[in-house]
């Protein structure tokens, strides 16, 4: 039985969960020496009791690996462990990290600069149209936007990250097989083109009231931080705030009408000392702490946001003078609106920086 053999296994053992697959690899090390443990020495893990000792121990007659293996196969699945180099640094920091993700997709290098986006299924209109804008800032600035792929929030988020051509992450509640809502498997498809839906329940998992608050703590521990964009009182993404914060990663939240129910949730976060956000640069200006730009040999280690032609062509034209718009324009060769366009995205890339009177210049690194 290879690793990841054994990692499925484990992963699908009845009434194991995350927390007891944590206190048991503290004590075996490895998946394999606890399944082969006898039930004896499982019972002395602390919070396992008879019955899932015995549970682990007679693994053959529960879990069907093999038909596991083949879906997997057939659906086009990748699967990564905590000891696989795709999986991502920040979860293995995490109080109880999955030990297996199930990836429709794919994960790269450049997902660990990262913050997730969650709020409420039933928002508004503002809700929606602010989830959509920041996440495409963000992702057009080179972060990945990891998100739950649920209805309202989520949604918006997901979707603006695409509209910027960006990278973003879908953790679900579910199995690969059984994603839910089902209305967002056209979505899914779209993120699976240059990202990824994640999960670590087996392929065939129904969602439960249980699966989708384990599957917060993988929201909350992606990235760097999290913002809430809109959520009432009793939301769900309060939850995963409260578990950003007890992973030591960044809560975000933007402010909504006092008058909404909607907004009670992420008004009282900022109440609480969550960061105000009115525009992606609150949220960049961090990660310039967290992420400095390397110097010297290592600076291609830092993931770099991609470049446009034009983009490309205007950050040509600046150094470390300013230059006025119209300058860059004649230098260029490209319509004002375009340079003007092409400059707010470079500025959202930290490329550029913006001086009174239409004035710019290349920004320090």
């Amino acid at each position: 039985m290879t690793e990841i053999e054994a990692c499925l296994t484990l992963n699908m053992v009845p009434n194991v969960g995350p927390v007891r697959l944590r206190r048991l690899l503290e004590v075996f090390e490895t998946p394999e020496r606890v399944l082969s443990a006898r039930v004896s020495e499982l019972r002395q893990v602390e919070g396992v009791g008879g019955e899932v000792a015995e549970s682990i121990a007679k693994w053959e007659t529960l879990v069907d690996l093999k038909e596991e293996l083949r879906r997997i196969e057939e659906f086009g699945a990748e699967i990564i462990t905590q000891s696989s180099a795709d999986y991502p640094p920040q979860l293995r920091e995490i109080h109880n990290p999955p030990m297996v993700l199930y990836v429709w997709g794919t994960i790269e290098p450049r997902d660990h600069r990262a913050i997730g986006i969650v709020g409420s299924r039933q928002t508004s209109h503002y809700g929606l149209e602010c989830a959509k804008m920041l996440s495409y800032q963000l992702a057009y600035a080179g972060l990945t936007v990891v998100s739950g792929l649920a209805r309202g929030i989520d949604t918006a988020a997901h979707q603006g990250a695409l509209a910027a051509k960006g990278r973003t992450i879908a953790v679900i509640g579910s199995g690969l097989m059984d994603l839910y809502p089902p209305e967002n498997m056209a979505l899914a498809e779209k993120i699976v083109a240059d990202g990824a839906v994640v999960s670590e329940y087996p392929m065939t998992c129904p969602p439960s009231t249980q699966t989708f608050p384990y599957r917060n703590r993988i929201v909350a521990g992606w990235g760097c931080g999290v913002l809430v964009v809109e959520a009432g009182l009793k939301s769900g993404a309060l939850i995963t705030a409260n578990q950003a914060l007890e992973q030591g990663r960044l809560v975000y939240a933007v402010p909504g009408p006092i008058d909404r129910p909607t907004s009670a949730g992420s008004n009282r976060l900022i109440q609480q000392g969550a960061k105000l956000v009115t525009g992606a640069g609150d949220i960049l200006d961090d990660l310039e702490m967290l992420f400095p730009a390397p110097r010297g040999p290592a600076a291609t280690d830092r993931p770099a946001a991609p470049l446009s032609p034009e983009e490309e062509s205007v950050l040509a034209c600046l150094g470390a003078e300013e230059r006025s718009l119209d300058d860059l324009v004649g230098d260029a060769g490209l319509p004002v609106h375009k340079v003007s366009s092409t400059l707010l995205g470079l500025e959202l890339k930290r490329l550029v920086k913006q001086l009174p009177g239409q004035f710019y210049r290349r920004a320090a690194q």
